[in-house]
């Protein structure tokens, strides 16, 4: 995602244009991966504290036996409330992993979708160039694919720890979990399945993160795009960085509002592979919980639980916790993507 707010949001300012050097070049895209992972570390923090209670009754959902034992979001918050463990200690359970999982998440996206763009106006001589010129947005588009991609790696075997912590685990019944440390999670996979055993669930992580990152970018920038169609020139805002230099941006609310739509398309779109990644990254707890004989079972593919997933729900258990996910999501996407524009435009 471009930084600034000039020539992408139809907006120009006056001022001389500096001329390129080599050494000025290198040092520019240094300063400009600290700020991808800076401020991009930082937005996703914040977004993942907003959005992770909903997130744990999301997991809890959608790794639930059959027949479920949550007759819907709602049920799932009220037995997480009335845990023995306590009601927040229990929907904040294991947030150490997803907040370093967040910071890596945010930081990768952006800073590979910045890449992917530059390398594609260095590879397509046709597309606009120069940093502050805005690609075309089925460009874009395939811009934030390549971020997914890439992010799905390094974001695999931090969801795993996660899941693994989110799901409620007791010898007797499902609403009373036994808590988890980050670290014996850790070592419990690593000592069962070695280092590999850490992307278990990569191809369901890798098809949402693609997928989602393409319509996460994509809509993005296509409602600004919109936006800025319907509006006038004068609800552009001229704001100051802390060098004292004036720069151009979109409103708050356009930002915020594209934002959150950002943050529904991601969810929706791939939703059934995040649940299907979900429930191979529970399966040993899910199986030691209904029957003691059945946790020596070998791991089921991708493509066989999802296939088992469809002959026992049907559509619905594809989208199990797809609402509560929708909700969290959009305020959570609208403040990442608000902040981190922010952070980046103050920074000049």
């Amino acid at each position: 995602m471009a930084s600034t707010f000039t020539k992408e949001h139809g907006l120009e300012l006056d001022g001389p244009t500096p001329t390129p050097n080599i050494q000025s070049t290198v040092e520019d895209h240094g300063l400009e991966a600290f700020k991808d992972v800076t401020f991009g570390s930082i937005a996703g923090i914040i977004g993942k504290f907003i959005e992770y209670p909903f997130d744990t009754i999301k997991v809890r959902l959608q790794s639930q036996p059959y027949p479920p034992i949550f007759t819907g979001p709602l049920d799932c918050f009220r037995q997480s409330l009335i845990s023995p463990e306590g009601g927040l200690k229990s929907l904040y359970r294991g947030i150490s992993t997803p907040l370093l999982g967040a910071a890596v998440e945010t930081s990768s996206l952006f800073f590979s979708y910045r890449i992917a763009q530059s390398t594609l106006q260095n590879s397509i001589p046709t597309l606009p160039q120069g940093k502050d010129e805005k690609l075309p947005l089925r460009a874009l588009i395939a811009c934030g694919a390549i971020s997914g991609a890439v992010t799905s790696l390094l974001l695999t075997p931090i969801e795993l720890i996660k899941c693994k912590m989110q799901y409620p685990v007791s010898s007797s019944s499902l609403t009373t979990p036994i808590p988890r440390g980050s670290i014996s999670v850790i070592a419990s996979v690593f000592r069962q399945h070695g280092i590999l055993g850490f992307w278990r669930g990569q191809f369901g992580t890798l098809i949402r993160e693609t997928g989602g990152s393409a319509a996460w970018f994509g809509s993005y920038e296509g409602v600004l795009i919109g936006l800025r169609r319907f509006s006038s020139s004068s609800s552009a805002q001229l704001s100051i960085d802390h060098k004292g230099n004036g720069y151009a941006t979109s409103p708050l609310h356009h930002q915020l509002l594209a934002g959150a739509s950002a943050g529904i398309a991601y969810n929706f779109a791939f939703f059934p592979a995040d649940t299907i990644k979900a429930r191979m990254q529970t399966e040993e707890l899910s199986s030691s919980t209904s029957s003691s004989q059945s946790t020596s079972r070998p791991h089921t593919t991708f493509w066989k639980s999802g296939v088992e997933l469809w002959r026992q729900q049907g559509l619905k258990g594809l989208y199990r916790g797809c609402g509560v996910t929708v909700v969290r999501s959009a305020p959570s996407s609208a403040v990442i993507f608000t902040l981190y524009e922010g952070l980046r435009e103050w920074a000049g």
